[in-house]
């Protein structure tokens, strides 16, 4: 017994040897990846315009990509879910997405940059899942909470400074090195993801059927279970109440700001990528005490509060403190989305399928949000907008409150409980 009890404490050791290195490395690819795909963002239509682009023109490379990724989204998680080479599929996309970033840098023009930005949408549809199953296979499900914690910490990290590094770019040389700089970023990512050693966690992996990550259930059985369709409409209404906040305020910030509206507008960008750092570890680890519906109850409850102030509250400058509401539901949501589609396949093995799933439900809602917050700025004012994201927010929280259950592993007695009362 006691030589058995060695053998397994050198194994433990042997473990721990080899998980260093990989937090190491999931940290960087997280960083990385977050870096290089801030490019894709509010720098894109800023590049095209100054390229002599017209708001249609630009319109239209946004809507395909748009298109393209609601589309690949639930294909590109199943991909992942099947494939047993998933760090070599992982590299290919990100790569896919440097080249995506090249070619708008080298060929400004309609083709090229519509179809390097499916491209990117493409390689985004394989980006996080494939991400999120190389954490699984790391750490394992019992301490996955604490590492997609991690994850979106240094995601948070990496898009903030890549977000400041290309505008020092734009700024000095052009708004082309802001997408060649994207590219560069591609090197330590692979570096990042080459680093990890899934090989010798797999005895661990294996030991614990928990653990398990290949597809056994079908794929409408994961659909038609009941708490995985109520999470979808949760994932739905957030990205509905929040996504069309920020781009609704941009243009009332500008009227009345002016001239300072850039450094404002940059601040409600920074101030939650601060909070969701710091905070998305403390949320991870929360979320394996006390269950995941708490959790989901607090960050749902910030949209209608953070919308409700945005109608209510005229002076721009005292809006920036709002935006710390913006970080706790984004830290809540990052962590919660991987974390509950973990939870809500671990009999199934579809993790990856669920997410391409939820990303589909996420993107939808987004589309919808800024549709129809647009139309009602247009026709009934800003305040109405803000109003009606409010609205849904708090449609949101009661979805969360009264239909979502807890789906954090335990007695089944502990998931019957009232959220408050678990522990």
């Amino acid at each position: 017994m006691k030589l058995l009890g060695g053998f397994r404490r050198l194994e433990q050791r042997q473990i721990v040897r080899h998980a260093a290195p990989g937090k190491r490395g999931l940290d960087g690819l997280n960083a990385f990846v977050a870096g290089m795909r801030t490019a894709f963002g509010a720098f894109v239509p800023a590049y095209l315009a100054g390229q002599g682009w017209t708001q249609a023109q630009i319109g239209l490379v946004l809507t395909a990509e748009t298109v393209t990724s609601m589309l690949a989204q639930v294909p590109g998680g199943a991909f992942v879910d099947v494939t047993r080479r998933r760090r070599l599929v992982l590299g290919i996309a990100i790569l896919g997405a440097a080249g995506a970033a090249l070619v708008i840098a080298a060929l400004p023009m309609q083709l090229p940059v519509l179809l390097a930005l499916v491209v990117h949408a493409l390689a985004g549809a394989i980006i996080a899942p494939g991400i999120a199953t190389v954490t699984v296979a790391m750490v394992g499900r019992r301490d996955l909470g604490e590492r997609l914690g991690r994850n979106v910490q240094y995601a948070s990290i990496g898009g903030g400074a890549g977000a400041a590094l290309m505008g020092l770019a734009a700024s000095a040389v052009s708004e082309r090195a802001v997408f060649v700089l994207a590219a560069v970023l591609v090197i330590p990512a692979l570096i990042s993801l080459w680093s990890l050693h899934p090989r010798p966690l797999r005895r661990r992996v294996a030991a614990a059927p928990t653990d398990a990550i290949e597809p056994q259930g079908s794929v409408r059985m994961l659909l038609a279970d009941r708490r995985m369709q109520v999470f979808a409409a949760c994932v739905t209404l957030f990205h509905f109440s929040s996504a069309a906040l920020l781009a609704v305020a941009a243009a009332e910030i500008t009227r009345r700001a002016g001239m300072r509206a850039g450094a404002l507008i940059a601040a409600f960008v920074i101030i939650p990528q601060v909070l969701v750092a710091v905070a998305s570890p403390w949320v991870g680890r929360l979320a394996e005490r006390i269950g995941r519906r708490p959790l989901l109850v607090v960050g749902y409850a910030s949209l209608p509060l953070r919308a409700a102030l945005f109608a209510v509250v005229d002076d721009p400058y005292l809006l920036v403190p709002v935006q710390l509401l913006e970080g706790v539901a984004a830290a809540v949501f990052g962590v919660m989305l991987p974390l509950v589609a973990a939870d809500l396949t671990r009999d199934s093995g579809r993790y990856t399928l669920s997410l391409g799933a939820l990303g589909l439900a996420g993107t939808l809602g987004a589309a919808l949000s800024t549709t129809v917050a647009g139309l009602i700025a247009t026709g009934f004012g800003v305040k109405a907008a803000f109003w009606t994201l409010a609205a849904a927010g708090l449609v949101a929280v009661l979805v969360v409150a009264l239909a979502m259950p807890e789906t954090r592993p335990g007695p089944a007695r502990d998931r019957t409980r009232p959220w408050w009362r678990l522990s």
